[in-house]
């Protein structure tokens, strides 16, 4: 088997085909950075080198130059054909994008080469979770920014995602088991650097109830969002 894909399991043809529809880029995509920008401590106007890992269909990158004001924007992904749909996405927003082929366990850039690294709803799909997260350590710069956004154990074992996408099951991790693991992995990560959403479409009801009936989720639950801004130290 190739090394690079037995490092993450791939996504199902149903789960390739969401991920470029203006639902998830709207819902998914856009929530996660507009939450994880109001997280940033000491944000500056413009992060020099931004790499985003995992870019599939490549949706981040406008948002992403829009944002942060890189001069290098990277993607990185460990599957051609994705690569192929960043080219023509990036084609079709008039930028310039290095786009990398690679896999999680060993990034294809050198150390200390990012001030900004975008990990958006990937890490549920790799196998090797803490050579991942060493390696985003090892890209970034010191006081480099992780910005890490993910579905969590309760989520990715729903009946309705385990039935519409694939992922590898006995990694799947809670909310602060993620949280816990990101900075033993090298990153200090602020109280006010983590948020929680509870968005309509990580619900089990996909947010039926609320929306019906008007009656509130509970505060006390298991949550099944992500979002962590670390600052590799």
């Amino acid at each position: 088997m190739n090394p690079a894909l037995a490092s993450h399991v791939p996504e199902s043809r149903f789960g390739v085909w969401f991920l470029g529809t203006e639902t998830w880029i709207q819902h998914v995509l856009e929530r996660a950075l507009d939450n994880l920008e109001t997280l940033i401590p000491a944000r500056r106007t413009s992060y020099p080198v931004v790499v985003d890992v995992g870019c599939g269909w490549g949706h981040s990158f406008q948002r992403l130059q829009q944002r942060f004001a890189p001069e290098r924007l990277i993607g990185v992904d460990v599957a051609p054909e994705m690569l192929a749909a960043s080219v023509e996405t990036a084609m079709r927003a008039g930028l310039d994008v290095e786009l990398l082929l690679g896999n999680d366990r060993r990034l294809p850039l050198p150390d200390q080469s990012a001030d900004l690294l975008l990990c958006h709803q990937t890490f549920h799909h790799l196998v090797h979770q803490h050579e991942a997260l060493a390696e985003f350590h090892r890209v970034l710069k010191p006081g480099g920014v992780l910005l890490f956004s993910e579905s969590t154990r309760r989520y990715i074992h729903s009946w309705i995602i385990r039935l519409l996408f694939r992922h590898p099951m006995d990694v799947q991790r809670t909310a602060p088991e993620y949280l816990a693991m990101i900075r033993d992995s090298g990153f200090e990560v602020a109280p006010s650097a983590v948020s929680y959403p509870f968005l309509w479409w990580s619900r089990p009801d996909l947010g039926i109830v609320e929306r019906l009936f008007g009656r509130k989720p509970s505060a006390t639950r298991e949550e099944t969002l992500i979002n962590v801004v670390g600052l590799r130290r």
